[in-house]
């Protein structure tokens, strides 16, 4: 074998090395796929059971980032965005759906099922959208997480999947197709375009503005007093809304909703949020994961007739 054939079969061997490396210690190849929806959206595949970055991420039948329903169950549903849905940072067990499912399960002597109904960049209004098209499998609450910048974030279905490459529908073939094509050349790219809309965690463009509010806050208000299933909301500070000590205009506009139609609000800016919960600019670690889970539990130990069988 000549220096030039060596050379070679020593770089093919380096690049499937590095192509199995990727895969089984990283899980290249193995994202949570995404499909779009007339409805709200986009919302992760059904039935997925993923290890991504040393981390599992699980997705029921239903597209809930949870186990599989059990009809025995208590079950309390959870709206929100990526910040409950914690996104490829957040192993499986240390969501605060996941925590809160276990400590209330002990607490009541009976299963309870905290269901996680999220996707990133979701606001109220594909959050009920969903409720509308799969039901409330007779929930004893309802939980509506937001943030300040969900007031007046209305959905405008602009194509995501496929498009963004935070939101494939399909799996790469590669695993350094993968790692060139959707992180490094976009952080390239990024170097010398400058953005004109924000983005969130999750690489998706925020919805243009609008000067109506949120259509799902009524929307949600509306169903719990048909239904009579308790609503709460639950007012998620960003990092420079606790620097500041204090929810943006948006926020206060979310608090007074809550405030004028008598719907319980948690804001955690008074219940010892930090800058150590947060791993950016707006979602939280594992860190905050717990502590928005202790937060909710302490509630639903108050009211425990959001829970009564």
């Amino acid at each position: 074998m000549n220096k030039k054939v060596r050379y070679i079969a020593l770089a093919a061997i380096l690049i499937i090395a590095i192509e199995l490396i990727m895969r089984i210690h990283f899980g290249f190849c193995d994202t949570v796929l995404i499909k779009e929806s007339k409805n709200y959206e986009y919302i992760a595949k059904p039935n997925q059971n993923r290890f991504r970055f040393g981390n599992h991420i699980k997705y029921n039948k239903f597209s809930m980032r949870n186990e599989e329903i059990d009809t025995a169950s208590i079950k309390i549903l959870g709206f929100g965005d990526s910040v409950i849905n914690g996104g490829t940072p957040t192993d499986h067990d240390s969501l605060a759906t996941s925590f809160l499912s276990k400590t209330l399960t002990s607490f009541c002597n009976k299963k309870v099922q905290f269901l996680n109904i999220s996707a990133g960049s979701w606001g109220p209004d594909n959050c009920f959208a969903y409720l509308k098209e799969h039901g409330d499998w007779n929930a004893k609450s309802i939980f509506l997480f937001v943030s300040s910048h969900d007031a007046y974030d209305n959905m405008n279905f602009e194509k995501i999947v496929d498009v963004n490459k935070s939101y494939p529908s399909k799996q790469y073939s590669l695993a350094l197709y993968e790692l060139v094509d959707r992180y490094i050349l976009p952080r390239l790219t990024s170097k010398f375009e400058k953005s004109t809309t924000s983005t969130d965690n999750l690489g998706i463009n925020k919805k243009t503005e609008t000067s109506i509010f949120n259509t799902g806050f009524s929307a949600f208000h509306n169903y719990s007093k048909e239904q009579n299933i308790p609503l709460t909301i639950y007012l998620h500070a960003e990092k420079e809304e606790l620097k500041s000590k204090n929810y943006n205009k948006h926020g206060q506009k979310i608090i007074e909703f809550a405030r004028v139609n008598n719907i319980p609000i948690i804001l955690d800016l008074e219940n010892g949020l930090q800058l150590s919960d947060f791993r950016d600019g707006i979602h939280i670690n594992n860190k905050g994961q717990k502590k928005l889970a202790n937060i909710i539990t302490k509630y639903l130990k108050q009211k425990s007739h959001l829970l009564a069988q």
